[in-house]
């Protein structure tokens, strides 16, 4: 076991986690990021931590990869709350989980706006089905409406947020404006035209130029299409001003003080750049920043040994084995007894012509079975020993040489990625030596149950001056 230590640097902002997630006055936890960066694991191990110290929590996922629901032993997340067992609620805590259903979150949005008739009428409108499946934003919107719904209902003391991977900007951001003006935009208010005045009386009510125009646009998307459309629009004419006023409220509590924004990314370029673009535009939208985790960090236990002199020491017991080798090297060896062959001695006598003969039809050799062309490929051994007298022998200096050199150049290996990342977080702090920073040191495995939630959670919350053996 070797303990690593955390590598952030004395002089940056540290980012209290336990202090976060315990204030009575933090009610939502936003965690955004690039895919792949350990955004859900994050997120639910926020969770299970939170949970755990006694808040009453929920975490909603958009990651439609399920690992949040294996990681947490449940068999299915879906559009409800479901809870969490296994969770240590001796402190009063519970966790709640679940995966944002976009279509059901959707619909729950119709129905509780609609009588009964709008309402069916709404759901088997084949516009709005495309619509609430896969329209552009829709995902991002049905996040933040989600969101909603789970604050307003406050029934739990943390919401913690898995916002969907983005690799341009913060589109949950901007999906709730982006779709409330197109629900609430001319586009469709032209649309809705014919279908507010009614059959042909609304196509005479319209003047030559708005004729024209739904003209081009029936020969652009379709007569049916622009049918169903209109249907749709005239069916939700009553909602489209609930959805602005839900995106307008939806955006402000993201902005109040009891949100709090964590930026995810890996001690990587890539990822520490798309994190320094996060970190700008919450700035710009008065987002509450609480600071970064800096994810799957490295660590070692033998930093003092620097990648040169491992390398150096590397290649001083390979040039020594090198030189011992030659040196015990006879110039003219038998390869079996590593004596000189005698040119003049005669044929072996009849008695070892047929002990060889033996030892050759069975595998057999005077320290013991050995794999021939003929033997069993499961037979090999290390220097003709039996499989018992191999596990205990004794490595030769030679070869304890070349594993010492062998691991040198791993940790040599180990030494340039601690320093690459070092370097590529202090580019990062420079940038914005205002931001708190953890940092999460790399687990050696997956994490697939609430054992390593609470490994993560653990690193999340780890003092610089603590170590962690692993």
């Amino acid at each position: 076991m070797t303990s690593d230590t955390t590598t952030l640097d004395a002089s940056a902002p540290r980012l209290e986690v336990d202090t976060l997630l315990d204030d009575p006055h933090t009610r939502i936890v936003v965690c955004c990021g690039s895919g792949g960066v350990g955004k859900t694991t994050t997120a639910a191990a926020l969770g299970v931590r939170a949970a755990e110290r006694g808040r009453k929590v929920v975490v909603l996922t958009i990651d439609p990869a399920r690992r949040l629901a294996q990681s947490m032993g449940i068999s299915e997340l879906d559009n409800v709350p479901r809870q969490v067992k296994g969770v240590d609620e001796s402190a009063g805590g519970q966790l709640h989980a679940m995966m944002l259903d976009m279509k059901r979150t959707f619909d729950e949005i119709v129905e509780g706006h609609a009588d009964a008739d709008r309402a069916r009428a709404i759901l088997e409108n084949p516009f709005y089905q495309s619509l609430s499946a896969g329209f552009a934003g829709t995902q991002e919107y049905m996040a933040m409406e989600k969101l909603g719904q789970l604050r307003a209902n406050d029934e739990w003391d943390l919401i913690i947020v898995d916002t969907p991977p983005s690799r341009s900007a913060l589109d949950f951001l901007d999906a709730p404006k982006r779709l409330g003006s197109f629900l609430d935009g001319k586009f469709i208010r032209v649309l809705m035209a014919p279908a507010k005045v009614g059959g042909r009386a609304g196509m005479k009510f319209l003047n030559v130029g708005m004729s024209m125009m739904t003209g081009t646009l029936s020969k652009l998307m379709g007569g049916q299409l622009l049918r169903d459309v209109q249907t749709f629009v005239a069916a939700m004419d009553t909602m489209f001003g609930g959805f602005r006023t839900r995106a307008d409220a939806t955006y402000r509590l993201l902005q109040a003080p009891g949100t709090a924004f964590l930026v995810v990314a890996a001690p990587e370029r890539d990822a520490l750049r798309e994190a320094a673009y996060f970190v700008e535009r919450l700035a710009a939208e008065q987002m509450p920043l609480a600071g970064l985790v800096l994810n799957r960090v490295h660590g070692s236990g033998a930093a003092q040994l620097s990648a040169e002199r491992a390398l150096a020491a590397a290649e001083a017991l390979t040039d020594r084995m090198a030189e011992d080798t030659h040196a015990d090297t006879p110039a003219h060896a038998d390869t079996e007894s590593g004596a000189a062959p005698d040119a003049t001695a005669g044929p072996a006598p009849a008695p070892d012509r047929d002990r060889d003969r033996d030892r050759a039809e069975n595998n057999l050799e005077a320290t013991g079975i050995v794999d021939l062309d003929d033997g069993k490929a499961g037979s090999r051994t290390v220097g003709g020993l039996s499989p018992a007298a191999a596990e205990h022998a004794t490595p030769t200096p030679a070869s304890a040489a070349q594993l010492a050199a062998g691991l040198l150049r791993l940790h040599a290996e180990r030494m340039q990625v601690l320093a690459r990342e070092r370097r590529t977080r202090d580019r990062f702090t420079a940038l914005h030596p205002e931001v708190p920073v953890t940092e999460v040191a790399a687990l050696p495995g997956d994490v697939h149950d609430l054992a390593g939630l609470r490994a993560i959670g653990d690193r999340l919350a780890l003092n610089p001056t603590d170590t962690d053996n692993r």
